[in-house]
């Protein structure tokens, strides 16, 4: 039977291991950073995010790394689940003693992740989670996220919807916490623009699990005059090629998050819709001298184009490498300092994070699909200023809760 002095010691034990990890990290040669995403999950996001991350990490370091450390990165999978990517993020701090946390795809799980960051008062950058509460309604001073969120996608669209002037409208969007609110800021952004417009069907089936055969048919039967998409991954596969096998899309306007990007597209083939207004990554149109010098190091090393995720993955390292350098450290209450208002290099140019709510000004690109040799393509897009894209200061506060 234990006594309480032997728990007294082991406890002590426990806490000296743990004090001398954290002193060998601090006077460790690298930075270690624990990422956490769905790589099993979202492979085709996964692949190319993981290399455009790689890829900003290995130039870092090859010039010098940050603060004269070389950056290192611990990846874990989340395995599509909240509870398991606060696991993981428990773990990475108290087990791998990494300096800082960052990643997240799914939404469910950077809202998680923020709330665990905000009680263990631990810095977390945010990579790509859709969902605004990770920065508004969830929000929180250790939280700060490099993507777009489900506000700025929606008022993107908006005004090419608008421009439609379609009344009758159907939704489609999966039913998880970014599906819900994509569609939400859709309705408001689309409503200010077009008060007359209705509503007249919605379908949002399980993430992952689209049934599309009834579920087009439903779309069919409202006969809406155009169709806001949500969908993605395996979903949008399955919607799309349903539809144009159905007859969904004949003469019918969509738009469609996403769909641009080319971890969605690529994969239809030449199932791919023509004509759809959509958010995505028209790489090889993108001429601007940051761009040009990302995608040339990118397919010099990896043979292949890069994906957006790429570009996310990327810029991430570069936002986390500017941090810390203004920072001076990897101190949580240095790096919150150094976050407010810093400006970082991406391959679309120079972002800033917002005082107001820690969001980027990472923007995005806006454009019609089109098909060219069998293949789906976004031949060209309007780049639009993710800070341009939020809501009032006003709003926002309304919506923060945080601090």
């Amino acid at each position: 039977m234990r006594t309480w002095k032997h728990m007294a010691l082991a406890a002590a034990l426990t806490l000296g291991f743990a004090c001398g990890s954290q002193a060998v990290r601090a006077e460790s040669d690298t930075i270690l950073i624990g990422e956490i995403n769905s790589y099993k999950a979202l492979p085709a996001n996964m692949h190319g995010y993981k290399r455009g991350w790689e890829l900003a990490q290995e130039e870092i370091n090859k010039s010098g790394g940050v603060l004269g450390k070389q950056l290192k990165t611990i990846f874990r999978d989340d395995n599509a689940n909240a509870g398991e990517g606060v696991r993981i993020a428990e773990e990475l701090i108290s087990r791998e003693n990494v300096d800082i946390l960052s990643g997240v795809t799914l939404s469910h799980v950077g809202v998680a992740i923020a709330d665990f960051a905000k009680q263990r008062e631990r810095f977390f950058l945010a990579s790509g989670p859709l969902s605004d509460k990770v920065i508004w309604q969830d929000g929180n001073r250790y939280t700060y996220r490099l993507r777009y969120g489900t506000h700025q996608l929606a008022a993107s669209v908006a005004p090419s919807a608008a421009k439609l002037n379609k009344k009758r409208w159907a939704l489609i969007y999966p039913n998880y916490e970014y599906g819900q609110a994509a569609v939400a800021a859709f309705k408001s952004e689309l409503k200010k623009l077009q008060p007359d417009v209705e509503f007249v069907a919605e379908q949002a089936p399980p993430f992952g699990k689209l049934d599309a055969g009834p579920v087009v048919q439903a779309l069919e039967d409202a006969k809406p005059d155009a169709i806001f998409s949500v969908l993605f991954g395996p979903d949008l596969t399955k919607f799309a090629r349903e539809g144009k096998t159905r007859g969904l899309f004949k003469d019918r306007e969509v738009v469609s998050l996403l769909t641009g990007e080319p971890e969605y597209l690529d994969p239809l083939r030449g199932d791919a819709p023509d004509g759809w207004i959509v958010t995505g990554y028209p790489f090889t149109n993108i001429d601007t001298p940051e761009h040009q010098a990302f995608l040339k190091a990118y397919e010099a090393k990896y043979k292949e184009p890069p994906r957006l995720n790429s570009v996310v993955g990327y810029a991430t390292v570069k936002a986390l490498a500017a941090g810390i350098e203004k920072a001076g450290s990897t101190d949580t209450e240095a790096l919150i300092k150094a976050f407010k208002g810093l400006e970082y290099e991406t391959p679309f140019g120079k972002h800033v994070f917002r005082d107001i709510d820690n969001q980027s000004t990472f923007g995005l690109h806006v454009g019609r699909l089109a098909v060219k040799d069998g293949k789906g393509i976004m031949p060209e897009g309007e780049y639009l200023d993710g800070g341009q894209l939020l809501p009032s200061d006003e709003e926002v506060k309304a919506l923060r809760k945080a601090d």
